[in-house]
C-alpha cells in the first residue's frame, strides 16, 4: 500500500473503516482479493512474486496492512525478506503485541523501510521502520492517514484523502462502502511547492503525489475498502486496475469474525 486513510473507533458499531491504494509495478504478479488456498482463514490480495500481502484480514479477528517508506538510501540486504510477509505474520502470530515488540526492538532491521498497521479489534498498532528510527505505538482513536513517510505525515494526498473521509463519515446520507471510492480515485497531482523532497527527483515526486497514480509501468494496482463490523464480520471490497488506470475487476467479500464485546 502507498496510501491508507482510516477511522479508528474502538467500542463502536464499526471500530475500523479503512480506504487504501496499492501502488506497484504493473508487471509484478498478484492475486486479487480472495481467501488464501493455503490458509482459508485469511482474506486479502496476495503478491505472487514473494508470497506476502499488502492488506488482509483473518477470521480470528485481525487486520494488517503495510506501506513502504520512501527513502532511496535505506534498503535491506539483497537477500532481505519481503515486507509483505509482515502482513501474514501479523495475522497469525499468537501474541500480536509481543511479536510487534520483538519486531520493533530488533527483527525489523532485516527489512527495508516500512509502516505496518495491525489491529485485533481492540488495539490498533503502528510500527514504523525508517532511516531515522524504528518505533511502535498504539494508534489513538480518530481519523488517521499513512503514506510513505510515517503516520499522519501531512503529504498533500494524505491530507486531502483524510479530509475527504471525514466529510463522508459526517454525512448520514452516504455509505462508506459505496462512496469512499471517490477519495481513492483522485489522480490530481500536488502543486510543486507542496511536494515533499524524498530524494527521488521532482518528476517522480509529482507522479507519486496523486492519490491514484496513473502509469504504464508503475501505478495504482488496487483500491481497497475495509469495514470491521463489531457484530461479527469484516467486509473488504477491492477494485483492480491495469496499466493506465484501466479498470480490471471488482470484488467484495465478507469474513465472519467473533463479535466484539
Amino acid at each position: 500500500m502507498c496510501l491508507i486513510v482510516l477511522d479508528w473507533r474502538p467500542g463502536s458499531a464499526a471500530p475500523l473503516r479503512l480506504a487504501a491504494n496499492r501502488d506497484e509495478r504493473h508487471d509484478r504478479p498478484a492475486a486479487p482479493l480472495a481467501r488464501w488456498r493455503d490458509c482459508p482463514a485469511i482474506l486479502g490480495g496476495r503478491d505472487l512474486e514473494a508470497g506476502g500481502s499488502w492488506l488482509a484480514a483473518h477470521s480470528g479477528g485481525r487486520v494488517a496492512a503495510i506501506t513502504n517508506v520512501r527513502a532511496p538510501g535505506f534498503k535491506a540486504g539483497a537477500a532481505g525478506p519481503s515486507r509483505g510477509h509482515l502482513v501474514h505474520q501479523a495475522l497469525v502470530e499468537a501474541e500480536l503485541g509481543a511479536w510487534l515488540e520483538r519486531l520493533a526492538s530488533q527483527a525489523a532491521q532485516a527489512y527495508a523501510g516500512f509502516n505496518l498497521l495491525a489491529c485485533d479489534g481492540e488495539t490498533l498498532w503502528h510500527l514504523h521502520h525508517g532511516p531515522l528510527d524504528t518505533r511502535l505505538a498504539q494508534v489513538k482513536p480518530g481519523l488517521h492517514g499513512l503514506s510513505n513517510a510515517s503516520l499522519d505525515t501531512p503529504w498533500p494526498k494524505l491530507t486531502q484523502a483524510r479530509e475527504h473521509l471525514a466529510r463522508l463519515l459526517d454525512d448520514p446520507r452516504r455509505n462508506f462502502l459505496d462512496d469512499a471510492w471517490t477519495l481513492l480515485s483522485d489522480a490530481r497531482q500536488a502543486d510543486d511547492e507542496s511536494l515533499p523532497d524524498t530524494g527521488v527527483g521532482l518528476t517522480l515526486e509529482r507522479q507519486l503525489s496523486a492519490a491514484f497514480i496513473l502509469g504504464q509501468d508503475y501505478g495504482t494496482r488496487a483500491s481497497t475498502l475495509l469495514e470491521w463490523r463489531a457484530h461479527g464480520e469484516i467486509v473488504i471490497a477491492e477494485r483492480s486496475f491495469e496499466p493506465g488506470g484501466i479498470a480490471a475487476g471488482h470484488r467484495q467479500c465478507r469474513l465472519p469474525v467473533a463479535a466484539l464485546a
